[in-house]
């Protein structure tokens, strides 16, 4: 398995503005899903938060950190994977990389 595969946890997520992909945790609005998003540092349109890719001005769409609940970076081109990887669905106290020690 390619290392870009595999969710990691959302402590290690770039704080860049280079684009990811993370895990929304579920929640009475729907099950978990996949998103594309970047850390902002804030601007005249929010606050500094993990946002959509899609979010524009006027329309931004921020998460807060407990709404987020792993990471991948982007996957590079590949023309057999036709979607988006499955959200990550272990345990919360389950480790995603490392042991956190």
């Amino acid at each position: 398995m390619d290392d870009t595969d595999r969710w990691r946890d959302m402590a290690s997520a770039p704080r860049d503005g280079s684009r990811i992909l993370v895990t929304i945790r579920p929640s009475e609005q729907g099950p978990a899903e996949v998103d594309l998003a970047y850390w902002s540092n804030g601007d005249q349109f929010g606050a500094e938060s993990w946002r959509a890719s899609d979010s524009s001005p006027g329309h931004i769409i921020e998460y807060a950190e407990p709404e987020l609940k792993c990471w991948m970076p982007m996957p590079s081109a590949n023309l057999n994977r036709a979607s988006m990887p499955s959200p990550w669905e272990g345990d919360d106290d389950q480790e995603l990389y490392g042991s956190g020690i």
